[in-house]
């Protein structure tokens, strides 16, 4: 039976799946709003706390430092107890330690601040991405996925406008405190959500099979897959930040851009990661995961040039759109594709923890590309650090596995689990 297509795919779902998604797109927007807000105040907090921006800079570090400490902690409490109620304790948890950093009297306890904030949100896009997407049919898995991964581009858009309207007039603390509102939105709509029913099915599993979480992690095919998702999401979060974190820098030092024309150009190039995303990941049902995510890479290398080396702004903006309707149509299969290599009985921390250690390795983008940028030039800092990342994002896609349409929780009829992928 061929694929459904986008809107096929789009269709039919009930208000309860639904609600799930949405609560996981706004908690996953808010991570994007949360990490660019920063980037965007460096120079704000370093004056009011009298630090150097390098020193400031460190609050991004210590923030993804936390993060697969979260998503490890919040993990294994949820293929322990559910998904619903550790996602709402984190919700609540990381949207106090939001509006806390708005209000801290010191540098000091800002770091603090931030580095609690970076376990809560570390927990929020494995244990809502795990949720969202056990609650949605396998047909309809690509678009969905495709669509909850652009939560991030729509963030970090938000960021933009936000530090746009609001730093000039309120300043960068009221950044943070207006920051927790879509993460209470998320907690109110998750109220409205049951436990998911694929982990209810894989516990049945594991009191029939007397396998655990920590029996299952420990065999050695499960532990290469870790090893393998690892270096994979380390790659996607460089051709993420490797395409998006020295770009206002980019433009304001290599085209004089102002404030206001990185804000368009931002919003432009957003836009086209959305679409990217949606499009590609319904495309996936079709051609699967990897070679969606692997053509997306390949497409993308000449568009680097395009973005990287043209001469006027108007080129550089047509080359950050394309080059954001790949890379984000590339990242638009990842939820679906770590869930579906998860296995069952760790599906809560497997994808999250795997996710937030290629992120907290992939933080070095910037420094590296700032200090090309310092010796050869903006444009080779960009295209040094992207084109081999699409290389190699391809290359590691078709070696490694696939598991597109995958039944979550799913027994045989003996009552042993299903064949691992």
């Amino acid at each position: 039976m061929a694929a459904p297509g986008l809107f096929e795919q789009a269709r039919g779902l009930t208000r309860e799946q639904r609600n799930a998604f949405l609560a996981a797109w706004l908690g996953w927007a808010m991570d994007a709003f949360d990490f660019f807000l920063v980037v965007f105040v460096l120079s704000d907090i370093a004056k009011e706390f009298g630090r150097s921006t390098t020193e400031v800079a460190f609050l991004t570090t210590v923030t993804l430092i936390a993060r697969p400490i979260g998503a490890l902690v919040f993990g294994i409490w949820a293929d322990k107890k559910g998904r619903r109620i550790p996602l709402m304790v984190d919700v609540l948890f990381y949207s106090a330690m939001e509006v806390l950093s708005g209000l801290a009297p010191t540098f000091t306890v800002l770091v603090v601040l931030r580095f609690l904030f970076g376990l809560g949100m570390g927990g929020e896009w494995g244990l809502g991405a795990s949720l969202a997407l056990e609650k949605i049919p396998p047909e309809k898995r690509g678009f969905w996925s495709g669509l909850l991964q652009q939560g991030y581009p729509v963030g970090y858009l938000l960021a933009t406008i936000a530090n746009f309207l609001v730093t000039p007039y309120l300043g960068w603390r009221w950044l943070f405190v207006l920051g927790a509102i879509p993460a209470l939105i998320a907690f109110l709509i998750r109220t409205r959500v049951g436990e998911s029913e694929a982990w209810e099915r894989t516990q049945e599993k594991v009191a029939l099979t007397k396998v655990g979480p920590g029996q299952v992690f420990l065999q050695p095919k499960v532990l290469r897959r870790f090893l393998y998702l690892i270096v994979l999401m380390t790659l996607f979060n460089f051709m993420s930040h490797g395409t998006q974190d020295y770009v206002p820098t980019f433009l304001k030092e290599d085209f004089s851009a102002s404030t206001g024309t990185v804000t368009v150009v931002a919003i432009i190039y957003n836009v086209g990661a959305i679409l990217g995303g949606a499009y590609f990941g319904a495309l996936s049902e079709r051609f699967g995961r990897r070679r969606t995510a692997a053509a997306c890479a390949v497409l993308g290398i000449p568009v680097v040039f395009l973005f990287a080396y043209s001469p006027v702004l108007g080129l550089v903006t047509l080359g950050a759109f394309l080059l954001q309707v790949f890379v984000q149509g590339g990242w638009g299969v990842v939820p679906a594709h770590l869930a579906e290599l998860s296995p069952d009985e760790v599906r809560g921390f497997y994808p999250g923890v795997t996710y937030q250690l290629g992120n907290a390795i992939a933080s070095f983008n910037l420094p590296i590309q700032a200090a090309l940028a310092a010796a050869y030039g903006g444009s080779f800092a960009l295209a040094a650090v992207i084109v081999p990342v699409l290389v190699l994002t391809a290359v590691v896609l078709l070696l490694g596995p696939e598991a597109r349409g995958k039944v979550f929780g799913e027994v045989s009829p003996t009552g042993a689990p299903s064949r691992p992928d």
